[in-house]
């Protein structure tokens, strides 16, 4: 059979329609972008691998307008839990308007992001496999198999969202090293005549560790390692039976479990993508880093992947920045991935630290987070995803706060109006010069808004810019005159510079150096 050739093409498209390429092509036609998304399912999982939406993706959801749907449907669990440890990090220290973990099941998170990423103009295309790769100097044609035969999608970039068994890195000959399976974890569904009291369980003993957790319609969850599950060869399917029997041995009791709606077993290899970037190539979620499931991050650093590739893509393809922008991708994103894979590794070293030495090391760490507010705060920042700080560009002078995400600012509104949140200059994808220099009353006179209009008129510049000081103050952010926010939040430069004349040099010359 021949191989049509789908003569429209594409400046992007995303292999993938989990959260990570949903997100992704939000923030692409946020961008201007026009982009085609392939799934090789035809109907959404129903089951959900994931039921966690972390602090800081919440704040991204924020930073687009979009995150009333999912608070208002996901359970608010203001902590967390490290390597399943009884003592619980403690989510209300963290600076956020979010202090809480949200438990959604995936199934839901994917139908609201597709649902967004529709109403902003991404075509998504499912019961579409891609099979590979051509690339070209100038583009790359996707092989795929669709309902009405093979064809070839041509795109200027394509990003693999296609998780850990990724064509598009194979096809793009992207290395994946890391470690093979040493311990299997277990998952069921399942429905509880007698469940635990309260709103949930953990437990840990030299038998094995689990948790279990309420789930909509009426079933509960059991995650957890049994004392046999430490090994390589891999298991056959999960049953109910063995299930229930692992449960006893650990707990003393079943529950009353019975009519199992999902059963399943995972791995603990550990993977990382070589590159993020091959060319016009790119890779983002579980196409790029593979672990544990503990903590309920995989999901959330897929999310924030896809926040920082999208608007520097966006800007490549639509803006005429310089393709070098796309090498920062990897340099920011693949040192994420690789304390994901450490945070997540060291983990599972707690899940299944069985014996009486082991259990020791867990109660003592328990104990400090429970007495050591700094210790469960820094776990809580690393494990949320707010402590990402990215190194700063080397032709832009570094203040402390360059690369850290900047928080939901209170600003006072401009010439004297109502006031805003950071988060919300940032719906429409731009970068944000904060020009801090007014007094409280939102009078900017004096400052360098005024010398900017020539740059703000030109909406190719792709720069929103924001004359007004802090309505409210913050610690890390006292004396700072002017600021550049990225799309995804993260500070580009910042200057404390009390010189009006020299504060105004240092904002042109930035502006010049950040690609947009």
């Amino acid at each position: 059979m021949g191989r049509d050739v789908d003569s429209g093409g594409e400046q992007v498209v995303v292999v993938g329609a989990g959260p990570v390429g949903l997100w992704l092509a939000a923030e692409l036609r946020l961008g201007g972008v026009s982009v085609t998304v392939l799934e090789t399912r035809e109907e959404r999982n129903p089951h959900s691998k994931a039921l966690t939406v972390h602090p800081r993706t919440i704040e991204i959801l924020a930073s687009r307008g979009v995150a009333e749907a999912f608070l208002a449907e996901g359970g608010r669990i203001p902590s967390g839990h490290f390597g399943g440890l009884t003592d619980r990090m403690d989510f209300g220290a963290l600076d956020t308007p979010y202090p809480f973990t949200l438990a959604l099941p995936q199934a839901r998170t994917e139908e609201l992001l597709e649902e967004y990423a529709l109403s902003a103009g991404a075509r998504i295309r499912r019961g579409h496999r891609v099979t590979g790769l051509l690339r070209q100097r100038d583009s790359v044609s996707v092989r795929t198999e669709g309902p009405d035969g093979p064809y070839e999608l041509r795109a200027a970039y394509v990003v693999g969202c296609d998780g850990t068994r990724s064509v598009v890195r194979d096809a793009a000959g992207i290395g994946f090293p890391g470690t093979d399976v040493t311990t299997w974890g277990w998952l069921g569904d399942v429905v509880l005549d007698s469940p635990p009291e309260g709103p949930g369980l953990n437990v840990s003993t030299t038998e094995g560790g689990l948790m279990a957790v309420p789930l909509p319609g009426g079933i509960h969850r059991f995650v957890g390692i049994a004392r046999d599950d430490v090994r390589a060869e891999p298991p056959g399917a999960l049953t109910l039976e063995e299930l229930r029997a692992k449960v006893v041995r650990i707990t003393g009791d079943d529950f009353g479990m019975r009519d199992p709606v999902w059963l399943s077993r995972f791995g603990n290899a550990t993977r990382q993508a070589a590159r993020y970037r091959s060319g016009r190539v790119l890779l983002a979620g579980d196409a790029a880093h593979m672990h544990f499931p503990t903590g309920g991050v995989g999901l959330n650093v897929g999310v924030q992947d896809a926040t920082n590739l999208g608007w520097k893509l966006a800007a490549v393809v639509a803006g005429g920045a310089p393709d070098g922008l796309l090498d920062g991708y990897h340099d920011e994103r693949h040192p994420v991935g690789a304390d994901l894979l450490e945070s997540t590794r060291a983990q599972t070293a707690l899940m299944t630290a069985f014996t009486p030495e082991g259990q020791a090391l867990r109660e003592v760490l328990s104990t400090l987070i429970a007495t050591r507010p700094e210790f469960s705060r820094d776990l809580a920042e690393r494990l949320s995803g707010l402590a990402v700080a990215y190194p700063p560009a080397p032709s832009v002078p570094a203040h402390s706060l360059t690369g850290r995400r900047a928080p939901d600012l209170a600003l006072a509104g401009g010439d004297g109006g109502s006031g805003t949140g950071l988060f919300a200059l940032l719906r429409n994808g731009r970068h944000i010069l904060l020009d801090l220099t007014g007094d409280s009353t939102g009078d900017s006179t004096g400052g360098f808004t005024g010398e900017l209009e020539w740059l703000t008129a030109d909406p190719v510049r792709r720069l929103t810019v924001h004359s007004a000081p802090l309505s409210a103050p913050h610690s890390d952010w006292s004396g700072v005159r002017a600021a550049l926010i990225r799309p995804d939040g993260h500070v580009a430069w910042a200057s404390a510079e009390p010189d009006d004349e020299a504060l105004l040099g240092a904002v042109r010359e930035t502006l010049a150096a950040v690609p947009r």
